[in-house]
């Protein structure tokens, strides 16, 4: 039974989930859009909405949080510099998840994520 399970396996183990969640939020704020299935955008959805929120707070301690998270210094950079910004008066719902249909190969359902203008 999954009783208090949260989030989605994605078929991985916890440190491929882990690492992939890193890799999405890092594309994510490099190119501020990607496609990808429905599922991976649901679980990445509250992840990077989390690192955004840090971001917002901006200081040093919230910098180092979110560096854990986001290795590449150039994508951290541009969370505190670009990012947080455009978002200071906004309450929450930094990303919006678009559906596209299914793909060709296997038939999983893709959508964009992207963040909020």
């Amino acid at each position: 039974m999954r009783h208090r399970k949260k989030g989605r396996k994605l078929s991985r183990t916890a440190s491929h989930k882990k690492a992939t969640m890193r890799n999405m939020a890092t594309s994510l704020f490099r190119h501020e859009r990607i496609e990808t299935t429905t599922a991976k955008a649901k679980e990445l959805r509250p992840y990077a909405e989390r690192l955004i929120t840090l971001a917002r707070r901006g200081d040093l301690h919230a910098r180092r949080l979110a560096a854990t998270k986001i290795q590449d210094r150039e994508v951290l950079g541009k969370l505190f510099g670009d990012i947080a910004p455009r978002f200071a008066e906004r309450p929450g719902g930094y990303t919006r998840i678009l559906k596209l249909g299914h793909r060709k190969g296997d038939a999983a359902e893709m959508s964009l994520i992207e963040l909020v203008n």
